[in-house]
């Protein structure tokens, strides 16, 4: 195999909701109610029930050089066009030979929490808002190339009820994807283990839907301190869902259902072998007084039977593939964030994996998601052979990937202020940006 021949999906990359996403779909007589873009002070921000919502790309700085890396943007100009227009979106797709993507939300926040906290004072706006975008993210962002996004939905996880609804409206339209907190109790609803969830994990079996747990959308990375280089952060941010890779792991539903299957997104997999390895030393050691029961199993058989675990660039965890369940492995691009290594994937990805076995490339690439998601790739897509690196960039050999500086020349004061005096940018600047957007 060469690099040119991969087909590469991508289970982790993020849509910017574009200005007028909500209001089209918002019911007849309620669209004044919609979460819209108003300026403020030059940056755009979301306003939706009398409540602004200032970071409207959330570090999409892809396609700037990565000396001008940062949390923003706050403005629509700042944007390379391809983080929320679908059809531009598959033309930066094509030169980063990748040839289908799950994309995550930015203004709802990853597994739709802005809508949970806003459901705790007017869970009829919110319960609006979500089925929104769920309408504009399979009717449109999805729908404006079939084949080549894997739609997910997200779901009112304050109402029962209606989450089982809403599954099922979503199910009916093709989506084997849900977003979900990893740690619903840090968002203020029941833990995982709280029998709440029983419908959902059975409805989510039954239907075939991919719990997707991306990272910070319960369990965050906590940054040590004001003071601390925001590198730190950074690092610890993938593996900081191993607090919640545990605590799933050592749940009960896995054995109620079986077939039930979950994501940890943008979580890296060089973690993963020794997690495992602590998980069974763990039940081994300790289960006599824990009273935990796997049965005949061990922690490390469920994780492998029912996590997916997913990688950008990870040469040590690609190494290590035996201690994992190399069925259970996928890739991610995380574009338009600052991980993402756009539009050199194909470069990327074969260094980790250009020494594997070609099985096993294609498990990790592509052909896991495929069985996993319910997305039949190539079928979708007129055949394998339109799906390569090769073909794709083909198809995409026109499109501009130079670097664009500033993409509108936007800055925040304390931003410049750091760069003019070359220190470290530190947690609580990032934080100061936030306070005053």
């Amino acid at each position: 195999m060469k690099m040119e021949d991969m087909v590469i999906v991508s289970v982790d990359d993020h849509a910017v909701e574009p200005p007028e996403a909500f209001i089209r779909h918002y019911p007849e007589g309620k669209k004044d109610r919609a979460p819209r873009i108003v300026q403020d002070n030059g940056k755009d921000v979301w306003l939706w029930n009398g409540q602004r919502y200032p970071t409207i790309g959330l570090n999409a700085v892809v396609g700037r050089p990565r000396s001008e890396y940062g949390m923003e943007p706050a403005a629509f100009e700042q944007l390379r066009p391809g983080t929320y227009d679908p059809k531009l979106r598959v033309d930066d797709m094509n030169a980063n030979g990748v040839a289908a993507s799950l994309n995550f939300p930015t203004m709802p926040s990853f597994a739709g929490g802005v809508f949970v906290a806003m459901a705790q004072k007017d869970p009829e706006e919110a319960l609006l808002a979500c089925r929104a975008w769920n309408d504009w993210h399979v009717q449109e962002w999805c729908a404006s190339a079939s084949g080549r996004f894997i739609p997910m939905c997200l779901v009112p996880m304050w109402d029962m009820s209606e989450t089982l609804k809403e599954l099922k409206r979503m199910s009916a339209l093709g989506v084997h994807a849900v977003s979900f907190s990893d740690n619903p109790a840090n968002i203020g609803l029941p833990s995982i283990h709280n029998e709440y969830w029983e419908p959902f994990w059975k409805a989510c079996a039954d239907l075939r839907m991919v719990i997707n747990c991306h990272i910070g959308s319960g369990a965050r990375a906590l940054h040590p301190s004001s003071e601390s280089p925001i590198d730190a952060w950074i690092t610890a941010m993938p593996i900081s869902i191993a607090n919640s890779a545990a605590d799933w792991t050592f749940a009960s539903f896995w054995k109620r259902y079986p077939d039930l299957r979950m994501a940890l997104s943008e979580g890296g997999i060089g973690w993963v072998p020794y997690f495992l390895e602590r998980a069974d030393f763990t039940y081994e050691h300790h289960r006599e007084w824990t009273f935990s029961d796997f049965g005949a199993e061990r922690p490390s058989d469920v994780f492998k039977r029912h996590v997916i675990c997913c990688f950008i660039d990870d040469q040590f965890g690609v190494k290590n593939l035996e201690y994992m369940n190399s069925d259970m492995v996928a890739y991610e691009c995380d574009y338009p964030h600052s991980d993402t290594v756009w539009p050199n994937v194909p470069e990327y990805l074969w260094a980790s994996v250009n020494s594997l076995d070609p099985a096993i490339i294609n498990k990790i690439t592509h052909e896991n998601v495929m069985r996993e998601y319910n997305f039949d790739l190539f079928a979708l897509n007129g055949g394998r052979e339109n799906c390569t690196v090769g073909h794709l960039r083909e198809l995409g050999k026109d499109v501009d990937v130079s670097p664009r500086h500033n993409l509108g020349g936007l800055k925040t004061e304390s931003m410049d202020a750091i760069g003019k005096a070359r220190r470290p940018v530190t947690s609580g600047d990032i934080e100061r940006m936030f306070a005053s957007a």
